[in-house]
């Protein structure tokens, strides 16, 4: 029996353990509490006033007036939760709603929404990818796309990152079902897959192409599709048959979905376990939702800003002599390498010192001795804002060697 008031003690023991290594390895983490004040990027974390430069708000529509007024009379009409899964009552005329909005603005026959964009990936992978069949994942897949390969029952190979070469010869190595996972914009490094040559080398083996455009959508591409329309593809929905998005970034809100021909998502409808078994969104959600996709097409201004952002980051970055740190992204997600977890922990302080909220990635998030600042933008940054954090990273090159280096 555990002792009165604790743990037993070979809990305790191996709890503290794990923890311990954590901390001396420098990658201990730490949660925040953080509250938005107003519309801009302006929040205040455990009591400090700070910039935020870390948050995946790409449109700055998450404190959208019109967004947060859809979501507050949505409640109002329709309560604060849906009550079941959608296949049970839980599915409410605002799904419906937000889930054909969605499928035409992807160009798709059919969209199906997802709690989050990790159930979505889950749901891709244990539908599509068969027994004795092959997966193939990018290296630098986010770990929701690395899980659901790892939970499915076919053959997982991981390909050199962003290489479709690499890539379709492990598809032409075997026969049989494949499915190939790729993010459409890749979440640490800001990259944009080869999504163009995935789909020919998945055309040629007749191998399902999935695509979490997750930090592409909004965005990228002439119109914010994502990564299909960035490769010329928004218009051929058969060259990427799986597109699967989240609602949580650049359109300000939360869950995800999947989007393609309406027979594949009646599958997902019949068979994806993430789907069946969860409880569905709030239809108060969807009501937001389906505004901030109307903001997003209504304001293309937005998009602009944030290009006109990211360049001018770049290009005074490179003035600044971190251009060598600076990874190749025309993305809101500028990665500034510094190696060891120790360097981007005391860089991110350096900033948070100077008001500054600009996040310390460290593995296993990102591979070893890539320790970054994962430095992101908003369309609710202002040039005075960049000015900032120009000034700020000016100031931690100086003090930290290995940041200038």
């Amino acid at each position: 029996m555990p002792e009165a008031g604790g743990a037993p003690a070979w809990q305790k023991a191996t709890l503290e353990s794990a923890l311990t290594r954590l901390e001396a390895d420098g990658l201990l983490r730490h949660r925040r509490t953080v509250s938005v004040q107003g519309a801009g990027p302006a929040c205040v974390v455990d009591g400090e006033p700070l910039l935020n430069f870390c948050s995946n708000d790409y449109l700055g529509l998450a404190h959208h007036p019109r967004v947060v007024e859809a979501l507050a009379e949505g409640a109002r009409r329709h309560g604060a939760g849906s009550g079941a899964s959608h296949l049970v009552t839980g599915h409410h005329p605002e799904h419906t709603r937000l889930e054909e909005a969605l499928a035409a603005y992807t160009h798709r026959e059919a969209a199906l929404l997802f709690s989050t964009g990790y159930m979505a990936n889950l749901a891709v992978a244990q539908v599509l990818a068969v027994r004795g069949g092959q997966v193939l994942s990018d290296r630098l897949n986010h770990a929701s796309l690395i899980d659901a390969a790892r939970l499915c029952e076919a053959d997982v190979v991981r390909y050199a990152h962003g290489d479709a070469a690499a890539a379709g010869e492990a598809l032409a190595k075997r026969a049989g079902p494949a499915l190939l996972l790729t993010d459409g914009v890749f979440s640490m490094d800001g990259d944009v897959a080869p999504v163009a040559a995935l789909a020919t080398a998945c055309h040629a083996r007749e191998a399902w192409l999935a695509v979490d455009d997750a930090h592409g959508l909004g965005v990228v591409g002439a119109t914010g599709r994502g990564a299909i329309e960035a490769a010329g593809l928004l218009h051929e929905p058969d060259a990427v048959p799986v597109l699967i998005g989240t609602l949580g970034k650049a359109f300000g809100t939360a869950g995800a979905f999947i989007a393609g021909r309406r027979e594949l998502i009646e599958l997902f409808v019949q068979r994806a376990r993430t789907y069946i078994y969860t409880t569905a969104l709030p239809p108060a959600l969807a009501t937001a939702t389906c505004a901030a996709l109307e903001v997003a097409q209504a304001e293309p201004e937005r998009r602009a800003h944030l290009q006109r952002l990211v360049a001018r980051f770049r290009a005074e970055a490179e003035g600044l002599g971190l251009g060598g740190r600076l990874l190749a992204s025309a993305t809101p997600i500028q990665p500034l390498l510094l190696g060891t977890p120790e360097a981007a922990v005391a860089a991110s302080r350096a900033l948070q010192a100077q008001g500054l909220l600009v996040g310390a990635i460290r593995p296993p998030t990102v591979p070893a001795g890539t320790a970054r600042l994962r430095v992101t933008f908003s369309a609710a940054h202002t040039e005075a804002d960049l000015d900032r954090l120009l000034d700020a990273l000016r100031s931690v090159a100086r003090s930290l060697p290995d940041l200038a280096a």
